[in-house]
């Protein structure tokens, strides 16, 4: 077992940051409405009202044309955001070809059997999953004896749903180390707030808790089973800063079927004097099935480097626990496997593409750490430990590798993989050998093997049934280095259908992220056949920030060095335009989250270089999102204006402070979702509203609203089809391509 394996370390991704509150009235002039409330389609989408607010900070003068927007409960606020929507909704649905668009990308869509994800395997051959159907919108909770065992759905989160009321979805969810009982998270319309709830798998009956504030999965049973530690975030009262929701919080211990609000408080913000603990730090208890050890984990926000403590499981929750640091942050750990009383950790300290340490959790001295796995050419990605052996995943490029280091030899053997492509480790036991994961590339959609060290072979469980278009033979990918401005190479991903001719016309998808140390695995989508069909290439520009070749790579993208990140993007699209791929008439960026900052900056960078944009819940306004409730915990990865050096680079990564009049910027496309729990839904009203009054190009600039979405994580299969057919279709409008031009 490892601690990303279990899912226990949250992201609070892809929001943004800022810090300092300024004490200014705001007068809000409305924009011009219909006699309905409704914006006047016909003239163009409603204008927003400026009334700048001017901040000097640190000698310059910052101005803020549209804060006001950034109070989504002002009723006239909403009004803007509502009728932008339907203009929006009107000027994309009047796009011919959208529809048949979206018919194409439902066929693809559904056309699987049944997706399965996040399958769990504990002793008994007791297999847990999440498994939605063709015509279901959400996944559902099962379970089964064996590959070939009967059935058993569990749970199935549209018993939540009330008449009117909006979608829920399953967040998370953990079974007690015998399979008896299953801690799962809902949450409602998007917004990741999850209430706890368990479920008895003898009677397929929940017990009645209902634990609210319990966002993130952060649960680990005790070994007798029937109690389990969770991460419960504070209860806000009406005069606390929105900002404080994420601080704070505490580990509980809850003994299934008795009142959560009389769980013990074990473990948290200023709990134990033997923990120091800061207000922004994310607390967890992780157990381990054969380890007498609980860890105690601080998250620093979205930083990846964790604080480790250790005690004995059976006094955590005792007066004076006697939690031991184990790691802090300089010592860069960034992951951890624990099998019996032997910790594996992943750190890239004085090792940038990361090695393998262990340390013994009854004398826990990290200086004096023994090294498993030392730092190679590729990137070591992902730790778990089942009972033959530690798992270690690389990464090669984009590509994935698996080795198998035995306990009792800690010599490193390859495991044989049937594709090239992206491992994601998903279950391993202490008390089982081998190891579950999946596997997907660019053109295989993903399947689900089983590894058996008894006859070193990987096998193809069959829990994810393949569809008529899983196998892609009819695409091809290739992987190329791209010069960027500073001579760097960059990494750049293309997919796209066999015999395509190189000759600029090709409408083409440049895709990007480039934060946190994330990258972007190769991975098969069937609805991006909708794209394929249309003649469209697909793109990923593997730029700095991201993790492809490590923490150096990451950092090279990170706070002052942010700006190579767009530069990189920038250098990746003028190379799909010098080899004829695709031309800046056909060439759009895509880009969400985090990947807000690489395609607004590149936008405002070289508005000449693109088409058109889609920015997906993107970060655009990053010297005001430390106001929002997940600002603060992405300090790690931006920086705060409360320092000069981190204004500075806050403000040079900030597209709506760069977005300047009279600009012919390229046709944008902003999406949010108003229960985005993540980057807050102004970012991307600031946005399109700045942009609507600054260009000059006589293109549409759309605000696209989901509101009964948030992040993307809970949405439904209809949310996410119509949004990729929102996308595609306004993309291929305006590449010019035939059968998606508007009547005159």
């Amino acid at each position: 077992m490892s601690y990303k394996h279990i899912h226990v370390k949250f992201n609070f991704t892809m929001s943004l940051i800022v810090a300092i509150i300024f004490i200014m009235s705001i007068f809000y002039c409305q924009p011009v409405f219909g006699q309905t409330g409704e914006a006047k389609i016909n003239n163009g989408p409603p204008i927003a009202p400026e009334h700048p607010v001017v901040d000097t900070l640190y000698g310059m003068k910052v101005v803020d044309r549209y804060r006001y927007m950034e109070d989504l409960k002002d009723t006239t606020v909403q009004r803007w955001f509502k009728d932008q929507n339907a203009y929006t909704r009107s000027v994309l649905a009047s796009i011919p070809g959208r529809d048949s668009l979206l018919a194409d990308i439902k066929k693809y869509d559904e056309s699987v059997p049944a997706r399965v994800s996040g399958v769990v395997l504990l002793p008994g051959d007791l297999y847990f999953y999440e498994k939605t159907l063709p015509d279901q919108q959400l996944a559902k909770l099962y379970m089964r004896h064996g590959l070939n065992g009967k059935e058993q759905m569990l749970l199935d989160p549209t018993k939540y749903e009330k008449k009117g009321g909006p979608q829920w979805a399953i967040s998370y969810y953990v079974p007690s180390y015998d399979g008896h009982y299953v801690a799962v998270g809902v949450s409602p319309g998007g917004s990741e707030n999850a209430v706890l709830h368990v479920i008895d798998t003898h009677t397929e009956k929940e017990t009645g808790e209902e634990i609210t504030r319990a966002q993130f999965r952060m649960v680990s049973w005790r070994h007798d089973n029937h109690s389990f530690f969770y991460n419960r975030l504070q209860k806000l009262s009406p005069n606390m800063p929105p900002t404080e929701k994420y601080q704070k919080s505490h580990i509980y211990l809850h003994e299934v079927g008795t009142e959560p609000d009389k769980d013990e408080m074990v473990f948290g913000y200023g709990f134990s004097p033997k923990v120091t603990i800061s207000p922004d730090d994310l607390p967890v208890i992780i157990t381990s099935e054969k380890s007498s050890y609980a860890i105690g984990l601080l998250a620093h926000g979205v930083q990846n480097e964790i604080t480790l403590y250790a005690a004995p499981l059976d006094a955590v929750g005792k007066p004076n626990t006697p939690w031991q640091k184990i790691a802090d942050v300089d010592d860069d750990v960034t992951d951890f496997a624990v099998y019996g009383d032997n910790l594996y950790l992943l750190t890239h300290k004085d090792a940038p593409r990361f090695k393998v340490i262990e340390v013994s959790l009854k004398n826990p001295d990290i200086s004096k750490a023994r090294t498993i796995i030392p730092q190679g050419q590729v990137v070591i990605k992902q730790l778990a430990s089942a009972e033959d052996a530690l798992y270690v995943g690389e990464l090669d490029g984009v590509v994935g590798q698996v080795y198998r280091i035995p306990y009792n030899t800690n010599t490193p053997e390859k495991v044989e993989l049937p594709i090239q492509g992206t491992v994601s480790f998903s279950s391993s036991d202490n008390r089982l050998p081998g190891i579950i994961f999946d596997m997907t590339s660019w053109t295989q959609a993903e399947q689900i093997y089983s590894y058996d060290p008894k006859t070193n072979k990987v096998s193809n469980t069959g829990l994810r049934l393949q569809g008529p278009y899983d196998k892609a033979g009819d695409l091809t990918s290739k992987e190329v280095k791209v010069e960027s401005y500073d001579g760097t190479m960059v990494p750049l991903s293309l997919i796209y259908k066999k015999g395509i001719k190189l000759d600029g016309t090709n409408p083409t998808i440049l895709y990007g992220y480039g934060s946190y140390g994330i990258t972007i695995y190769p991975g098969y989508d069937a609805v991006l056949r909708g794209w394929y069909d249309n003649g469209g290439i697909y793109a990923i520009a593997h730029v700095r920030g991201s993790g492809v070749y490590g923490e150096d790579w990451h950092n090279a993208g990170k706070k002052l060095t942010k700006p190579n990140t767009w530069r990189d993007f920038i250098a990746c699209a003028e190379y799909l335009i010098k080899h004829k791929y695709t031309s800046p008439s056909k060439l759009g960026t895509m880009g969400g989250s985090a990947g807000g900052i690489t395609v607004g900056r590149s936008m405002t960078e070289r508005p000449d270089l693109f088409a058109a944009v889609v920015d997906q819940v993107g970060s655009s306004n990053t010297l005001r999102s430390e106001f929002s409730p997940n600002g603060p915990p992405n300090i790690p990865e931006f920086g705060s204006i409360k320092t000069q050096a981190g204004f500075e680079d806050l403000y040079a990564m900030d597209s709506y402070q760069h977005v300047r009049d009279g600009v012919k910027y390229p046709a944008v496309l902003l999406t949010t979702g108003w229960n985005d729990p993540r980057v807050s839904p102004w970012q991307a009203g600031k946005m399109a509203a700045r942009l609507q009054a600054a260009t000059a190009s006589g293109k549409p600039v759309l605000l696209r609203v989901d509101y009964s979405g948030g992040h993307g994580y809970g949405s439904t299969k209809v949310q996410r089809e119509t949004e990729r057919a929102d996308e595609y279709s306004f993309l291929l409008w305006q590449f010019g391509v035939p059968g998606f031009q508007p009547i005159k």
